[in-house]
């Protein structure tokens, strides 16, 4: 059974950093595409960063040279470092993995992904 549980969020000012965790359980990164994606309210959930089964990183524009996606396979844990916040990022984050079998690993950055967290809030006011 695949888990994930994020921790991490919380309120932080406008230049702010915060550093989001997710642990999971039930795969390992070599045959699972991991990434955070986020859902601010009104709007529609968005693709933050990806990681390939290899580590290749993915980012959007948005977030590109402030965030950086990382992963621990002995502690199975997916982090997301995320500095000079603006009150734009706002949101729901959400870890999620998606098994690369039958896809290969070009899926993990464009594709849907199969399972998720239960997400964790960053709210960044200015």
């Amino acid at each position: 059974q695949v888990y994930l549980v994020e921790s991490g969020g919380g309120s932080v000012q406008s230049g702010g950093s915060l550093r989001l965790s997710c642990e999971v359980s039930g795969f390992t990164f070599g045959d699972y595409c991991v990434g955070w994606f986020r859902w601010p309210t009104g709007k529609v959930r968005e693709k933050v960063a990806t990681l390939d089964t290899g580590g290749g990183p993915s980012y959007a524009d948005s977030v590109k040279g402030r965030f950086t996606i990382s992963r621990d396979g002995a502690k199975k844990a997916l982090y997301l470092q995320m500095t000079s916040l603006n009150p734009e990022d706002t949101a729901m984050y959400f870890c999620a993995a998606a098994s690369v079998r039958y896809r290969g690993d070009s899926y993990c950055h464009t594709g849907q992904y199969d399972y998720w967290g239960q997400g964790t809030q960053v709210t960044v006011s200015s």
